[in-house]
Protein backbone atom coordinates (compact mmCIF):
# COMPACT_ATOMS: atom_id res chain seq x y z
CA UNK A 1 0.00 0.00 0.00
CA UNK A 2 1.42 3.65 -1.00
CA UNK A 3 1.18 6.58 0.79
CA UNK A 4 1.13 9.59 0.03
CA UNK A 5 2.92 11.95 1.97
CA UNK A 6 3.22 15.07 -0.63
CA UNK A 7 -0.24 16.27 -0.03
CA UNK A 8 1.40 19.12 -1.67
CA UNK A 9 0.85 18.36 -5.51
CA UNK A 10 -1.93 20.09 -7.52
CA UNK A 11 -2.99 16.77 -7.73
CA UNK A 12 -3.17 15.35 -3.94
CA UNK A 13 -4.76 18.49 -3.25
CA UNK A 14 -7.97 18.88 -5.88
CA UNK A 15 -8.85 15.17 -4.59
CA UNK A 16 -8.94 16.39 -0.59
CA UNK A 17 -11.10 19.32 -2.16
CA UNK A 18 -13.35 17.18 -3.56
CA UNK A 19 -13.43 14.39 -0.35
CA UNK A 20 -14.32 16.99 2.02
CA UNK A 21 -16.83 18.49 -0.16
CA UNK A 22 -18.38 15.14 -0.52
CA UNK A 23 -18.35 14.15 3.35
CA UNK A 24 -19.60 17.99 3.86
CA UNK A 25 -22.99 17.17 2.62
CA UNK A 26 -23.59 13.93 4.49
CA UNK A 27 -22.72 14.97 8.22
CA UNK A 28 -23.53 11.56 10.26
CA UNK A 29 -23.55 11.45 14.05
CA UNK A 30 -24.61 9.09 16.46
CA UNK A 31 -27.84 10.34 18.33
CA UNK A 32 -29.26 12.81 15.92
CA UNK A 33 -32.80 12.29 14.07
CA UNK A 34 -31.86 11.44 9.75
CA UNK A 35 -34.17 11.30 7.35
CA UNK A 36 -33.60 7.27 5.18
CA UNK A 37 -35.46 5.97 2.17
CA UNK A 38 -36.91 2.77 2.39
CA UNK A 39 -35.57 0.28 -0.62
CA UNK A 40 -36.52 -2.97 0.35
CA UNK A 41 -39.42 -4.69 2.14
CA UNK A 42 -39.66 -7.83 3.54
CA UNK A 43 -42.09 -9.73 5.84
CA UNK A 44 -40.49 -8.69 9.15
CA UNK A 45 -38.60 -6.02 7.74
CA UNK A 46 -37.23 -2.90 6.08
CA UNK A 47 -34.48 -1.84 4.88
CA UNK A 48 -33.62 1.92 4.35
CA UNK A 49 -31.01 3.97 3.07
CA UNK A 50 -29.40 6.36 4.78
CA UNK A 51 -26.60 8.98 2.46
CA UNK A 52 -23.43 8.68 3.91
CA UNK A 53 -23.47 5.30 5.53
CA UNK A 54 -21.74 2.02 3.93
CA UNK A 55 -24.12 -0.27 4.65
CA UNK A 56 -28.15 -0.24 5.02
CA UNK A 57 -29.99 -0.54 8.62
CA UNK A 58 -33.50 -2.28 8.91
CA UNK A 59 -36.39 -1.87 11.16
CA UNK A 60 -38.71 -3.92 12.43
CA UNK A 61 -42.02 -3.65 10.37
CA UNK A 62 -44.20 -4.07 13.57
CA UNK A 63 -42.04 -1.19 14.96
CA UNK A 64 -43.74 1.26 12.28
CA UNK A 65 -46.88 -0.40 12.90
CA UNK A 66 -46.91 0.34 16.45
CA UNK A 67 -46.02 4.18 16.09
CA UNK A 68 -48.30 4.70 13.12
CA UNK A 69 -45.80 4.68 10.42
CA UNK A 70 -47.83 1.52 8.43
CA UNK A 71 -49.16 3.39 6.21
CA UNK A 72 -45.91 4.46 4.96
CA UNK A 73 -44.02 1.11 4.48
CA UNK A 74 -43.48 1.47 0.65
CA UNK A 75 -40.59 1.84 -1.04
CA UNK A 76 -39.09 5.39 -1.96
CA UNK A 77 -40.72 6.69 1.08
CA UNK A 78 -38.42 8.73 3.32
CA UNK A 79 -39.38 8.36 7.06
CA UNK A 80 -37.63 10.14 10.30
CA UNK A 81 -35.37 7.56 12.33
CA UNK A 82 -32.82 7.80 15.28
CA UNK A 83 -29.16 6.66 14.19
CA UNK A 84 -28.06 5.13 17.18
CA UNK A 85 -24.74 3.51 16.36
CA UNK A 86 -23.03 3.77 12.81
CA UNK A 87 -21.61 0.38 13.25
CA UNK A 88 -22.06 -2.04 16.40
CA UNK A 89 -20.25 -5.06 17.49
CA UNK A 90 -21.01 -7.01 14.37
CA UNK A 91 -20.39 -4.17 11.93
CA UNK A 92 -24.02 -3.37 11.70
CA UNK A 93 -25.90 0.07 11.29
CA UNK A 94 -28.79 0.45 14.20
CA UNK A 95 -31.45 2.91 13.84
CA UNK A 96 -35.37 3.27 15.69
CA UNK A 97 -37.87 4.55 14.40
CA UNK A 98 -39.83 4.47 17.58
CA UNK A 99 -36.84 6.39 19.40
CA UNK A 100 -37.08 9.08 16.99
CA UNK A 101 -40.67 9.66 16.95
CA UNK A 102 -40.34 9.68 20.88
CA UNK A 103 -37.50 12.82 20.70
CA UNK A 104 -39.95 14.78 18.05
CA UNK A 105 -42.56 14.68 20.44
CA UNK A 106 -40.06 15.89 23.49
CA UNK A 107 -39.43 18.65 20.66
CA UNK A 108 -43.54 19.46 20.37
CA UNK A 109 -44.02 19.39 24.24
CA UNK A 110 -40.98 21.86 24.61
CA UNK A 111 -42.51 23.70 22.43
CA UNK A 112 -45.61 24.33 23.42
CA UNK A 113 -44.79 24.77 26.91
CA UNK A 114 -42.40 28.12 25.71
CA UNK A 115 -45.18 29.11 24.07
CA UNK A 116 -47.78 28.30 26.75
CA UNK A 117 -49.79 26.37 24.57
CA UNK A 118 -52.12 23.60 25.33
CA UNK A 119 -51.77 20.32 23.55
CA UNK A 120 -54.00 17.29 22.80
CA UNK A 121 -54.18 13.86 24.86
CA UNK A 122 -56.26 10.90 26.23
CA UNK A 123 -56.36 9.54 29.56
CA UNK A 124 -55.16 5.75 29.11
CA UNK A 125 -55.05 4.36 32.71
CA UNK A 126 -54.56 5.16 36.13
CA UNK A 127 -51.60 5.56 38.81
CA UNK A 128 -50.35 6.03 42.05
CA UNK A 129 -51.05 9.50 42.64
CA UNK A 130 -53.06 10.55 39.69
CA UNK A 131 -53.02 9.21 35.62
CA UNK A 132 -50.93 8.60 32.56
CA UNK A 133 -52.31 10.92 29.63
CA UNK A 134 -50.80 9.64 25.96
CA UNK A 135 -50.18 12.77 23.71
CA UNK A 136 -52.56 12.51 20.64
CA UNK A 137 -49.88 13.83 18.03
CA UNK A 138 -46.51 11.45 19.29
CA UNK A 139 -47.93 9.20 21.30
CA UNK A 140 -45.51 10.69 24.67
CA UNK A 141 -46.76 9.79 27.90
CA UNK A 142 -46.98 11.87 30.77
CA UNK A 143 -48.08 12.26 33.55
CA UNK A 144 -51.51 14.18 35.71
CA UNK A 145 -51.46 14.17 39.50
CA UNK A 146 -54.96 13.54 41.08
CA UNK A 147 -55.11 17.04 42.32
CA UNK A 148 -55.04 18.51 38.29
CA UNK A 149 -57.67 16.31 36.59
CA UNK A 150 -60.83 18.62 37.72
CA UNK A 151 -61.29 21.77 39.40
CA UNK A 152 -63.83 20.04 42.32
CA UNK A 153 -63.35 16.78 43.44
CA UNK A 154 -65.10 13.80 41.40
CA UNK A 155 -66.07 10.31 42.82
CA UNK A 156 -65.13 8.32 39.37
CA UNK A 157 -62.90 9.53 36.72
CA UNK A 158 -64.03 6.90 34.30
CA UNK A 159 -66.09 8.97 31.82
CA UNK A 160 -62.56 10.92 31.12
CA UNK A 161 -60.79 7.30 30.63
CA UNK A 162 -60.13 7.15 26.49
CA UNK A 163 -61.91 10.91 25.45
CA UNK A 164 -59.20 13.25 24.10
CA UNK A 165 -59.26 16.45 25.30
CA UNK A 166 -57.04 19.15 26.10
CA UNK A 167 -54.38 19.50 28.36
CA UNK A 168 -51.85 22.25 30.21
CA UNK A 169 -48.55 21.70 30.47
CA UNK A 170 -46.97 22.42 33.77
CA UNK A 171 -43.65 20.80 34.46
CA UNK A 172 -41.09 19.45 32.06
CA UNK A 173 -38.29 18.04 33.27
CA UNK A 174 -35.55 18.17 30.26
CA UNK A 175 -32.92 15.59 32.02
CA UNK A 176 -35.25 12.77 33.12
CA UNK A 177 -37.73 13.23 29.96
CA UNK A 178 -40.94 13.63 32.17
CA UNK A 179 -43.71 15.74 31.54
CA UNK A 180 -46.56 16.83 33.92
CA UNK A 181 -49.91 17.77 32.53
CA UNK A 182 -53.26 19.33 33.89
CA UNK A 183 -56.29 19.06 32.82
CA UNK A 184 -58.06 21.26 35.84
CA UNK A 185 -56.06 24.08 34.04
CA UNK A 186 -58.51 23.74 30.75
CA UNK A 187 -61.32 23.40 32.88
CA UNK A 188 -60.59 26.64 35.03
CA UNK A 189 -59.99 28.95 32.02
CA UNK A 190 -62.95 27.93 29.94
CA UNK A 191 -65.07 28.71 33.14
CA UNK A 192 -63.79 31.62 33.89
CA UNK A 193 -64.74 32.79 30.08
CA UNK A 194 -68.03 31.61 31.37
CA UNK A 195 -67.84 33.14 34.69
CA UNK A 196 -67.61 36.71 32.79
CA UNK A 197 -70.30 36.41 30.68
CA UNK A 198 -72.71 35.06 34.12
CA UNK A 199 -70.99 38.15 36.12
CA UNK A 200 -72.35 40.48 33.17
CA UNK A 201 -75.90 39.69 34.13
CA UNK A 202 -75.56 41.07 37.85
CA UNK A 203 -75.21 44.91 38.92
CA UNK A 204 -74.77 45.90 42.02
CA UNK A 205 -78.82 46.68 44.10
CA UNK A 206 -80.12 43.69 42.41
CA UNK A 207 -82.25 41.00 44.40
CA UNK A 208 -80.58 37.57 43.90
CA UNK A 209 -84.28 35.00 45.03
CA UNK A 210 -83.90 31.31 46.22
CA UNK A 211 -79.69 31.19 46.40
CA UNK A 212 -78.78 28.06 47.74
CA UNK A 213 -76.40 27.49 51.17
CA UNK A 214 -73.28 25.92 49.80
CA UNK A 215 -70.31 25.98 52.20
CA UNK A 216 -69.19 28.00 55.06
CA UNK A 217 -65.63 29.82 55.96
CA UNK A 218 -64.48 31.93 59.19
CA UNK A 219 -65.52 35.13 56.83
CA UNK A 220 -68.32 34.26 55.62
CA UNK A 221 -71.05 32.23 53.91
CA UNK A 222 -70.95 30.93 50.18
CA UNK A 223 -74.40 30.62 48.49
CA UNK A 224 -75.18 29.32 44.54
CA UNK A 225 -76.83 30.79 42.51
CA UNK A 226 -78.74 29.24 39.60
CA UNK A 227 -76.47 26.26 39.53
CA UNK A 228 -74.07 29.23 37.80
CA UNK A 229 -71.98 31.11 40.25
CA UNK A 230 -70.74 30.84 43.84
CA UNK A 231 -71.51 34.27 45.71
CA UNK A 232 -69.96 35.21 48.75
CA UNK A 233 -72.13 36.95 51.61
CA UNK A 234 -69.48 38.40 54.35
CA UNK A 235 -69.68 37.29 57.97
CA UNK A 236 -70.49 40.71 58.81
CA UNK A 237 -73.28 41.09 56.26
CA UNK A 238 -74.77 38.10 57.27
CA UNK A 239 -76.60 39.86 60.47
CA UNK A 240 -77.32 43.27 61.93
CA UNK A 241 -76.20 40.95 65.37
CA UNK A 242 -72.97 39.67 66.06
CA UNK A 243 -72.05 36.31 64.78
CA UNK A 244 -68.86 34.35 65.27
CA UNK A 245 -69.04 31.69 62.73
CA UNK A 246 -71.70 31.27 59.79
CA UNK A 247 -72.92 27.63 60.61
CA UNK A 248 -74.28 29.78 63.80
CA UNK A 249 -77.08 30.89 61.77
CA UNK A 250 -77.00 28.77 58.10
CA UNK A 251 -77.81 24.61 57.65
CA UNK A 252 -76.59 23.51 54.12
CA UNK A 253 -79.09 23.20 50.95
CA UNK A 254 -81.30 26.25 52.42
CA UNK A 255 -82.20 28.96 50.30
CA UNK A 256 -81.92 32.62 51.44
CA UNK A 257 -82.64 35.72 49.24
CA UNK A 258 -79.35 37.94 48.96
CA UNK A 259 -78.72 41.88 47.58
CA UNK A 260 -76.02 42.37 45.51
CA UNK A 261 -73.42 44.93 47.19
CA UNK A 262 -70.17 45.07 44.87
CA UNK A 263 -68.71 43.25 42.30
CA UNK A 264 -65.17 42.57 40.68
CA UNK A 265 -64.49 42.36 36.92
CA UNK A 266 -60.97 41.29 37.24
CA UNK A 267 -61.45 38.83 40.11
CA UNK A 268 -64.90 37.70 39.28
CA UNK A 269 -66.53 37.84 42.48
CA UNK A 270 -69.82 38.84 43.61
CA UNK A 271 -70.42 40.37 46.85
CA UNK A 272 -74.20 40.03 48.36
CA UNK A 273 -75.63 40.36 52.00
CA UNK A 274 -78.54 39.57 53.71
CA UNK A 275 -78.76 42.01 56.53
CA UNK A 276 -79.65 44.99 54.15
CA UNK A 277 -82.29 43.17 52.83
CA UNK A 278 -83.97 44.64 55.92
CA UNK A 279 -83.79 47.99 57.68
CA UNK A 280 -81.49 47.22 61.37
CA UNK A 281 -83.44 46.11 64.00
CA UNK A 282 -81.27 47.72 66.37
CA UNK A 283 -83.17 50.96 65.87
CA UNK A 284 -86.14 49.29 67.83
CA UNK A 285 -83.62 48.17 70.34
CA UNK A 286 -85.54 51.00 73.14
CA UNK A 287 -88.40 48.62 72.78
CA UNK A 288 -86.46 46.15 74.74
CA UNK A 289 -85.84 45.91 78.55
CA UNK A 290 -83.54 44.37 80.85
CA UNK A 291 -85.05 41.78 83.31
CA UNK A 292 -88.44 41.73 81.08
CA UNK A 293 -89.84 38.72 79.67
CA UNK A 294 -90.19 38.18 76.09
CA UNK A 295 -91.29 35.76 73.60
CA UNK A 296 -88.39 34.38 71.13
CA UNK A 297 -88.07 32.27 68.40
CA UNK A 298 -85.78 29.79 67.99
CA UNK A 299 -83.83 29.78 64.94
CA UNK A 300 -80.57 27.60 65.58
CA UNK A 301 -79.51 25.56 67.81
CA UNK A 302 -75.27 24.75 68.16
CA UNK A 303 -73.65 22.76 71.04
CA UNK A 304 -73.17 25.50 73.14
CA UNK A 305 -76.81 27.48 73.22
CA UNK A 306 -79.58 28.71 70.82
CA UNK A 307 -79.72 31.14 68.70
CA UNK A 308 -83.41 33.30 68.82
CA UNK A 309 -85.05 36.27 67.19
CA UNK A 310 -87.08 38.66 69.48
CA UNK A 311 -88.02 39.92 66.20
CA UNK A 312 -87.11 39.57 62.10
CA UNK A 313 -83.66 40.07 62.14
CA UNK A 314 -82.98 40.75 66.12
CA UNK A 315 -80.69 37.74 66.59
CA UNK A 316 -80.29 36.75 70.49
CA UNK A 317 -78.03 34.06 72.08
CA UNK A 318 -79.25 31.71 74.89
CA UNK A 319 -76.49 30.48 76.34
CA UNK A 320 -77.02 26.59 77.63
CA UNK A 321 -75.90 27.52 81.15
CA UNK A 322 -79.22 29.42 80.91
CA UNK A 323 -81.56 26.74 79.96
CA UNK A 324 -81.90 25.23 83.28
CA UNK A 325 -81.56 25.73 86.91
CA UNK A 326 -80.00 21.98 87.72
CA UNK A 327 -78.72 20.19 84.84
CA UNK A 328 -75.49 21.31 83.65
CA UNK A 329 -73.88 20.41 80.52
CA UNK A 330 -76.89 20.25 78.71
CA UNK A 331 -77.56 19.26 74.92
CA UNK A 332 -79.95 22.17 73.83
CA UNK A 333 -81.39 19.79 70.71
CA UNK A 334 -82.39 17.80 73.76
CA UNK A 335 -84.74 21.12 75.46
CA UNK A 336 -85.66 23.29 72.04
CA UNK A 337 -86.23 22.37 68.40
CA UNK A 338 -86.06 24.97 65.93
CA UNK A 339 -89.22 26.66 65.56
CA UNK A 340 -90.06 26.63 68.68
CA UNK A 341 -91.35 29.80 70.36
CA UNK A 342 -90.02 29.75 74.18
CA UNK A 343 -90.17 32.51 76.75
CA UNK A 344 -87.42 33.93 78.03
CA UNK A 345 -85.67 37.12 79.91
CA UNK A 346 -83.53 39.95 78.90
CA UNK A 347 -80.58 40.08 80.69
CA UNK A 348 -77.77 41.85 78.58
CA UNK A 349 -78.04 44.32 76.03
CA UNK A 350 -75.13 45.93 74.22
CA UNK A 351 -75.40 48.01 71.77
CA UNK A 352 -71.75 49.11 70.59
CA UNK A 353 -70.62 44.84 70.61
CA UNK A 354 -74.45 44.57 68.93
CA UNK A 355 -75.51 41.41 71.55
CA UNK A 356 -78.71 40.62 73.12
CA UNK A 357 -78.30 37.79 76.29
CA UNK A 358 -81.46 36.02 77.13
CA UNK A 359 -82.26 33.66 80.07
CA UNK A 360 -84.53 30.96 79.63
CA UNK A 361 -84.35 29.46 83.69
CA UNK A 362 -85.21 32.75 84.73
CA UNK A 363 -88.42 32.73 83.95
CA UNK A 364 -88.82 29.54 86.06
CA UNK A 365 -88.84 29.16 89.84
CA UNK A 366 -85.67 29.02 91.47
CA UNK A 367 -85.74 25.34 92.73
CA UNK A 368 -82.81 25.80 94.98
CA UNK A 369 -85.01 28.97 96.51
CA UNK A 370 -87.88 26.59 96.86
CA UNK A 371 -85.78 23.69 98.69
CA UNK A 372 -84.41 26.53 101.02
CA UNK A 373 -87.54 27.54 101.61
CA UNK A 374 -88.89 24.34 102.12
CA UNK A 375 -85.94 22.89 104.32
CA UNK A 376 -83.90 25.46 105.94
CA UNK A 377 -80.23 24.91 107.04
CA UNK A 378 -79.89 22.52 109.83
CA UNK A 379 -83.08 20.45 108.09
CA UNK A 380 -83.52 16.78 107.98
CA UNK A 381 -84.27 15.64 104.35
CA UNK A 382 -84.43 12.17 102.41
CA UNK A 383 -82.36 11.22 99.48
CA UNK A 384 -81.32 8.69 96.97
CA UNK A 385 -77.44 8.31 96.50
CA UNK A 386 -77.35 9.43 92.75
CA UNK A 387 -73.80 9.01 92.06
CA UNK A 388 -70.23 9.02 93.51
CA UNK A 389 -66.63 9.98 93.24
CA UNK A 390 -63.66 9.10 95.13
CA UNK A 391 -63.63 11.79 97.60
CA UNK A 392 -67.95 12.13 98.07
CA UNK A 393 -71.28 11.35 97.36
CA UNK A 394 -74.24 12.97 95.44
CA UNK A 395 -77.18 12.87 96.53
CA UNK A 396 -81.07 13.82 95.15
CA UNK A 397 -82.52 15.29 97.84
CA UNK A 398 -86.71 14.33 97.82
CA UNK A 399 -88.74 15.06 94.87
CA UNK A 400 -86.59 18.02 93.63
CA UNK A 401 -83.91 17.68 90.84
CA UNK A 402 -81.18 18.83 92.81
CA UNK A 403 -77.66 16.89 93.84
CA UNK A 404 -76.69 17.34 97.13
CA UNK A 405 -73.10 17.75 98.02
CA UNK A 406 -71.70 14.91 100.55
CA UNK A 407 -68.60 15.19 101.56
CA UNK A 408 -66.64 11.27 102.83
CA UNK A 409 -65.67 13.61 106.05
CA UNK A 410 -69.40 14.25 106.84
CA UNK A 411 -69.84 10.39 106.72
CA UNK A 412 -68.99 9.17 110.32
CA UNK A 413 -67.27 11.01 113.39
CA UNK A 414 -65.35 8.09 114.15
CA UNK A 415 -64.70 5.73 110.81
CA UNK A 416 -61.85 5.94 108.05
CA UNK A 417 -63.92 8.17 105.53
CA UNK A 418 -62.28 6.19 102.69
CA UNK A 419 -63.66 3.03 103.90
CA UNK A 420 -66.53 4.81 105.13
CA UNK A 421 -67.35 5.64 101.65
CA UNK A 422 -67.32 2.48 100.35
CA UNK A 423 -70.00 1.55 102.26
CA UNK A 424 -72.25 2.84 99.85
CA UNK A 425 -73.84 2.46 95.94
CA UNK A 426 -75.83 4.44 93.42
CA UNK A 427 -79.18 3.51 94.41
CA UNK A 428 -79.24 3.88 97.87
CA UNK A 429 -81.51 6.05 100.55
CA UNK A 430 -79.87 8.03 103.27
CA UNK A 431 -81.66 10.90 105.39
CA UNK A 432 -79.29 13.89 105.73
CA UNK A 433 -79.10 17.03 107.08
CA UNK A 434 -78.68 20.13 105.10
CA UNK A 435 -75.60 22.23 106.14
CA UNK A 436 -75.15 24.68 103.74
CA UNK A 437 -77.27 26.51 100.91
CA UNK A 438 -75.48 28.88 98.03
CA UNK A 439 -78.38 29.53 95.79
CA UNK A 440 -76.12 31.96 93.46
CA UNK A 441 -73.69 29.47 93.26
CA UNK A 442 -76.60 26.83 93.42
CA UNK A 443 -74.98 24.30 95.51
CA UNK A 444 -75.95 22.09 98.56
CA UNK A 445 -74.04 20.81 101.20
CA UNK A 446 -75.26 17.85 103.70
CA UNK A 447 -74.08 15.54 106.20
CA UNK A 448 -74.65 12.39 107.40
CA UNK A 449 -72.69 12.42 110.75
CA UNK A 450 -74.44 15.76 112.01
CA UNK A 451 -77.80 13.90 112.61
CA UNK A 452 -75.66 11.23 114.78
CA UNK A 453 -75.14 12.55 118.64
CA UNK A 454 -71.45 14.38 118.31
CA UNK A 455 -68.74 11.76 120.64
CA UNK A 456 -66.87 14.92 121.00
CA UNK A 457 -69.22 16.24 122.82
CA UNK A 458 -67.69 14.02 125.74
CA UNK A 459 -65.23 16.76 126.24
CA UNK A 460 -67.62 20.03 126.50
CA UNK A 461 -67.19 19.90 130.45
CA UNK A 462 -63.53 19.09 130.48
CA UNK A 463 -60.97 21.24 130.68
CA UNK A 464 -57.31 21.37 130.28
CA UNK A 465 -55.00 19.46 133.24
CA UNK A 466 -58.48 17.39 134.57
CA UNK A 467 -57.84 13.58 135.02
CA UNK A 468 -59.69 11.25 133.20
CA UNK A 469 -59.42 6.92 133.15
CA UNK A 470 -58.73 5.46 129.85
CA UNK A 471 -58.48 1.73 128.59
CA UNK A 472 -55.31 0.76 126.56
CA UNK A 473 -56.30 -0.24 122.77
CA UNK A 474 -53.37 -0.97 121.73
CA UNK A 475 -49.70 -0.12 121.94
CA UNK A 476 -46.46 0.45 119.22
CA UNK A 477 -43.16 2.26 118.83
CA UNK A 478 -45.20 5.31 118.49
CA UNK A 479 -47.27 5.36 121.38
CA UNK A 480 -50.14 3.97 123.09
CA UNK A 481 -54.00 4.08 121.37
CA UNK A 482 -56.41 4.73 124.52
CA UNK A 483 -60.01 4.76 124.50
CA UNK A 484 -61.62 7.81 127.37
CA UNK A 485 -64.30 5.42 129.54
CA UNK A 486 -67.69 5.61 127.89
CA UNK A 487 -66.91 7.87 124.61
CA UNK A 488 -66.34 6.45 121.43
CA UNK A 489 -62.84 8.66 120.34
CA UNK A 490 -59.59 7.03 120.08
CA UNK A 491 -56.53 8.89 120.50
CA UNK A 492 -52.86 8.36 120.80
CA UNK A 493 -50.50 9.12 123.43
CA UNK A 494 -47.50 9.54 122.22
CA UNK A 495 -44.38 7.74 123.67
CA UNK A 496 -42.67 11.20 124.54
CA UNK A 497 -45.99 11.15 126.78
CA UNK A 498 -46.53 8.19 128.43
CA UNK A 499 -44.30 9.29 131.93
CA UNK A 500 -41.36 12.12 133.73
CA UNK A 501 -38.34 9.50 133.41
CA UNK A 502 -37.24 8.39 129.66
CA UNK A 503 -36.82 4.58 131.58
CA UNK A 504 -40.29 4.31 132.24
CA UNK A 505 -41.74 6.14 129.04
CA UNK A 506 -42.21 2.52 127.08
CA UNK A 507 -44.63 1.45 125.35
CA UNK A 508 -43.79 -2.21 125.76
CA UNK A 509 -44.73 -1.86 129.51
CA UNK A 510 -48.46 -2.02 128.30
CA UNK A 511 -50.08 -4.86 126.84
CA UNK A 512 -53.81 -3.65 125.94
CA UNK A 513 -56.99 -3.75 128.07
CA UNK A 514 -55.22 -1.37 131.39
CA UNK A 515 -57.34 0.88 133.01
CA UNK A 516 -54.87 4.17 133.78
CA UNK A 517 -55.23 7.91 134.07
CA UNK A 518 -54.20 10.47 131.98
CA UNK A 519 -54.21 14.29 132.11
CA UNK A 520 -55.78 16.49 129.02
CA UNK A 521 -53.16 18.20 128.08
CA UNK A 522 -54.94 20.12 125.08
CA UNK A 523 -58.69 20.82 123.67
CA UNK A 524 -59.88 22.32 121.28
CA UNK A 525 -63.66 22.32 120.86
CA UNK A 526 -63.52 24.22 117.68
CA UNK A 527 -60.82 22.46 115.77
CA UNK A 528 -61.67 19.11 117.33
CA UNK A 529 -58.43 18.74 118.78
CA UNK A 530 -57.62 16.76 121.68
CA UNK A 531 -54.13 15.33 123.11
CA UNK A 532 -53.78 13.18 127.06
CA UNK A 533 -50.55 12.83 128.47
CA UNK A 534 -49.89 10.26 130.76
CA UNK A 535 -46.45 12.09 132.01
CA UNK A 536 -48.67 15.64 132.63
CA UNK A 537 -50.63 13.36 135.25
CA UNK A 538 -47.49 13.03 137.63
CA UNK A 539 -46.09 16.32 137.00
CA UNK A 540 -49.41 17.17 138.33
CA UNK A 541 -49.62 14.75 141.33
CA UNK A 542 -45.77 15.56 142.04
CA UNK A 543 -47.15 19.05 142.09
CA UNK A 544 -49.81 18.48 144.52
CA UNK A 545 -47.71 16.32 146.77
CA UNK A 546 -45.53 18.95 147.36
CA UNK A 547 -48.03 21.55 148.12
CA UNK A 548 -49.71 19.74 150.35
CA UNK A 549 -46.85 17.70 152.58
CA UNK A 550 -44.64 21.00 152.60
CA UNK A 551 -43.72 22.14 156.34
CA UNK A 552 -41.98 24.67 158.03
CA UNK A 553 -39.56 21.56 158.80
CA UNK A 554 -38.82 20.86 154.93
CA UNK A 555 -36.42 22.44 152.37
CA UNK A 556 -34.15 24.65 154.14
CA UNK A 557 -36.09 24.94 156.97
CA UNK A 558 -35.09 21.57 158.25
CA UNK A 559 -32.18 21.83 161.11
CA UNK A 560 -29.64 20.31 158.87
CA UNK A 561 -29.94 22.85 156.07
CA UNK A 562 -28.33 25.66 157.70
CA UNK A 563 -25.15 23.57 159.24
CA UNK A 564 -23.18 23.89 156.70
CA UNK A 565 -22.90 27.32 157.30
CA UNK A 566 -22.23 27.24 161.16
CA UNK A 567 -19.40 24.99 160.70
CA UNK A 568 -17.84 27.55 158.37
CA UNK A 569 -18.97 30.33 161.04
CA UNK A 570 -17.06 28.48 163.57
CA UNK A 571 -13.87 27.86 161.81
CA UNK A 572 -13.27 31.28 160.86
CA UNK A 573 -13.98 32.21 165.21
CA UNK A 574 -11.15 29.61 165.63
CA UNK A 575 -8.39 31.45 163.31
CA UNK A 576 -9.49 34.63 165.32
Amino acid sequence: MEVYKDLKSPENQQFEKLLNSQLSKNKIEEGKIVQGKITKITEKFVFIFIPGLKSEPIIDVNELKMIGLGNKINVDENIPVLLEKIEDKNGEVVVSALKAQKIEGWYKLEKAYENNESILGKITSKCKGGVIVEHTDTGSLMFCPGSQISDQPLKSIDHLIGVEQKFAIIKLDKIRGNACVSRRQIVSSNKREDKAKIIKKFKVGDIIKDAVVKGYSSFGCFFEVNNEIDVLVHLQEISYSRVNHPDEIFNIGEKHDLKVISIDDEKLQIGCSIKQLSPDPFEHISNYEIGKKYKVKVEKITEYGCFCSLEPGLSTLLHSSEMSWTKRNIAPKKLFKIGDMIDCVITEIDKDKRRIAISHKLTLDNPYQVFMDKYPEGSAVEGIISSSNEYALYVKLDNFDIDGFLHANDLSYINNPEEELKKYKKGDKLKVKILEIRKEDQKIRVGLKQLEKDPFDWFKEKNVNDIITVQVISSDNKGLMVKPENCDLEFLIKKSNIAVNASDARPSRFVGGERIDAAISELNMEKRKVSLSIKLLEELQNKEAVTKFSSPLSGKNLPFSSLSEKLNDKKNNDKE
